[in-house]
């Protein structure tokens, strides 16, 4: 069993090695800031005592104040956490916002608790660490197994504390000072990064390409419908329960009323049925690993068929995979590259907040766009310049900015 925050160690120390980082800036850049570790104890609708643990790492924050996710999974620990946090200060920086990075969330399983039982858990979570999260200190979102529903109920516990301050958190309903487009940010995000890199690298369009996405949640389902409706033929999906393919092409917005109604892909009548493994090893140009981490292994990268892969997931690629990937001259366009859309629209969602005004959805799509393009752009530029993979070219290129910001304000 790897451990999540050594693979990201891995990449960062390949980067640090390239720009000729002294020991001691890499000890600065790696180190997180401060990690919290506290006991989140409620009363079950049993009656029963319910105890459950949460993390939030913060690792840096040298451009600005701590930003990442919050998940609710019974995977969710220490190490996981510090990856993810650290992931996120290279992610700010690669698509230049202006956030460091910050993770956690509460090691439970919210698929087998009531929607109270969460309510009181989320409530619980945000009493024991409201002292160190706020608009300009730590400003959480959703992420695995959280919602606009449970950023809500943090924003609302954080305001009895410190009053009202909907930036503390982003990812919130629109009804209560979110932004239009976060919901589907990330996966219009991965669309967008698919068809730049298409373009910029292959000279191809996204019309025709062939496309398997794994997983069929939040930022799935939105990939598959975005590169859909660009011209792309999505020919395969899978969720946790099992997947299906068609060779001309699913139907998406079916697909994405069946998994509504039946909280699954499977059974979808537009295609075949199949594995998991079938769809990570099937041929297409373009492979999406839009799930959890830690998915592609040595023996797994040595059967992937796809051209490219795009990584949707935070850290679906273990190190000894990424080397079989260049190796095979498949490309990986990095997470902390492809799937940044939802981080920069909830810098836009904290940017509305903090100025008292909504930004009308052209504006969002043009802004996220806009950066979208111009971060792809530098990274395969700084790949090409350099004679590197873009997962080190996304690294060196993030470092630097967040290693220059730290020598700039001094230690």
């Amino acid at each position: 069993m790897h451990a999540f925050f050594e693979a990201t160690n891995h990449y960062f120390q390949q980067a640090a090695a390239i720009l000729g980082l002294s020991d001691n800036m890499r000890v600065l850049l790696e180190t997180p800031e401060r990690e919290l570790r506290v006991e989140v104890a409620i009363e079950l609708d049993s009656g029963q005592i319910g105890n459950f643990i949460g993390y939030r790492v913060q690792h840096d924050n040298a451009r600005g104040p701590f930003k990442g996710g919050l998940r609710y999974h019974p995977t969710v620990d220490e190490d996981e956490a510090r990856s993810l946090a650290s992931l996120m200060t290279w992610k700010t920086a690669v698509v230049d916002i202006p956030f460091g990075g910050g993770k956690g969330g509460v090691n439970c399983d919210p698929n087998s608790l009531s929607r109270a039982e969460v309510e009181r858990i989320t409530r619980r979570f945000t009493q024991q660490i409201h002292d160190f999260i706020g608009p300009d200190k730590d400003i959480p979102a959703p992420d695995v197994g959280t919602d606009a529903q449970v950023m809500a109920w943090i924003a609302n516990e954080y305001s009895k504390f410190h009053g009202h301050h909907p930036a503390v958190v982003t990812g919130k309903p629109v009804e209560l000072h979110g932004s239009l487009g976060r919901e589907s940010a990330t996966g219009h995000g991965v669309a967008v990064v698919t068809r730049e890199y298409l373009r910029l690298a292959r000279d191809r369009p996204v019309d025709g390409i062939t496309v398997a996405v794994q997983g069929f949640g939040n930022v799935g389902s939105f990939t598959a419908r975005e590169l859909a409706d660009m011209g792309a033929k999505v020919v395969a999906v899978s969720d946790a329960y099992g997947a299906v393919c068609n060779p001309d092409g699913l139907d998406i917005p079916a697909l994405q009323q069946h998994a509504a109604a039946h909280r699954k892909v499977v059974g979808f009548p537009g295609g075949q049925a199949a594995t998991n493994e079938h769809l990570l090893t099937t041929e297409v140009d373009v492979l999406i690993p839009a799930a959890l981490g830690g998915v592609f292994d040595a023996k797994l990268a040595a059967e992937v068929r796809a051209g490219a892969i795009v990584e949707a997931a935070n850290s679906p690629t273990w190190p000894e995979a990424d080397e079989v990937f260049q190796r095979r001259g498949i490309a990986v366009i990095p997470d902390i590259l492809a799937n940044a859309g939802g981080v920069i629209v909830s810098y836009f969602e904290w940017v509305q907040n903090l100025q008292h005004f909504r930004w009308s959805i052209e504006q969002v799509r043009a802004e996220q766009d806009r950066r979208h393009v111009e971060s792809v752009a530098a990274v395969l530029d700084l790949a090409r310049r350099q004679g590197v993979s873009l997962r080190t070219a996304a690294f060196v290129l993030g470092i630097q900015r967040v290693g220059r910001a730290k020598v700039l304000a001094g230690i």
